[in-house]
């Protein structure tokens, strides 16, 4: 049956979130209702709130990095139980569509069928209240379909389990899923926030050489000698980032990744890499109408461009193995954590994240 439940709401772009009892549908038969325990913030959030790249009509909820327990299950559902832990997805597993079949994408078909789609899960005073990525988990539950449910190891607390849900699979499947970094093969990250971190600690786990991050705040560069890196540049004092990067790695790297969402930092990222078989991958996420600035020359000079969803990572089939990974110490989810804060406190965990004061805030109710 349908239920009140307490959500964090944004109701209009750049104003701070409330709390409000909001109204949620009951559960349908191939849904899953999973009670939030932790929930991560990420940039893409404060890209939501703040406008400047906000798919989702307000009223929303934002949070996509949530991890919980499952509650109650429709009458179709069959793969998780009452009592699991489990991730809520933003992209579905249904292993049946094409893409999902091919080995080549993490995009199911039915996931993109659902992009930009209305929402009816939750509503305020009547008014439909969106979700963000079809999550929403900065709220008390959450519904969501069966093929959008990952179940997880119980032994990982659930504040470090939420951060495989975006930055950790984002940053990590990016190394080892998009763009196959192989051993001894070199490496620049430009920003070593939450997803830059991770693929920096994918990097190693891959066995590259020179690791080189590029990042404006100074400390970033201790944080993520933690994680791997190697070498670090910060372009405030550098006239030529890509210059130096081609000088420190003995004429380019072999990848490069994107993780601000800046065009102009990703054309830096491409005019980084080694001509003849250089790869750029892009992850951050750019203002709304964004052109990435691009010389053709650049490409036919062998290097290439790739995109990259959520680390090309398999939702439910994949995901949960880097809680194993995290489990085993090969990965380190606890040294993302930067701030953890309670529900009522989220504002200001935004409010770090635009100061560049965090690496990852974790918020719980």
């Amino acid at each position: 049956m349908s239920r009140l439940i307490e959500a964090m709401v944004c109701h209009a772009p750049g104003e701070p979130l409330r709390r409000e009892m909001v109204m949620l549908r009951d559960v349908r038969a191939d849904e899953v209702l999973v009670e939030i325990m932790a929930s991560g913030l990420c940039h893409t959030d404060l890209h939501q709130l703040d406008g400047s790249s906000a798919p989702f009509p307000f009223p929303v909820i934002v949070g996509h990095e949530g991890a919980g327990i499952v509650r109650e299950i429709g009458a179709a559902v069959s793969t998780v139980q009452p009592g699991d832990h489990v991730i809520p997805l933003t992209i579905a597993e249904c292993g049946v569509c094409g893409n999902c079949r091919s080995g080549r994408t993490n995009l199911c078909e039915a996931f993109l069928a659902t992009l930009g789609q209305p929402q009816d899960c939750v509503t305020l005073d009547g008014q439909a209240v969106s979700t963000y990525s079809g999550v929403g988990s900065l709220a008390r539950f959450v519904l969501v379909k069966e093929m959008n449910v990952a179940k997880i190891r119980k032994d990982v607390p659930f504040d470090l389990a939420c951060l495989a849900g975006c930055a950790v699979a984002t940053g990590v499947g990016a190394v080892t899923r998009t763009a196959h970094v192989q051993p001894g093969e070199n490496v620049a990250v430009f920003g070593l926030g939450g997803i830059g971190l991770n693929v920096v600690q994918g990097a190693r786990l891959a066995g590259a050489g020179r690791i080189i991050g590029i990042d404006i705040n100074p400390e970033r560069g201790a944080q993520a000698a933690n994680f791997g890196l190697t070498d670090f540049i910060d372009p405030r004092a550098c006239p030529d980032v890509p210059a130096r990067i081609r000088q420190i790695s003995d004429g380019g790297v072999n990848h490069a990744f994107e993780c601000v969402g800046n065009a102009t930092l990703m054309a830096q990222a491409l005019e980084s890499t080694r001509i003849g078989c250089g790869c750029c991958t892009v992850l951050g996420v750019p203002p709304d109408g964004t052109s990435m600035p691009l010389a053709t020359f650049s490409l036919q000079l062998g290097r290439t461009v790739k995109g990259s969803f959520l680390g090309n990572v398999k939702t439910r089939s994949e995901l949960p193995k880097l809680l194993d990974l995290c489990a085993s110490g090969d990965l380190d989810f606890d040294g993302l954590v930067s701030q953890r804060l309670p529900m009522s406190r989220v504002n200001e965990g935004f409010d770090l994240m635009r100061r560049g004061e965090a690496l990852r805030v974790v918020v719980s109710f």
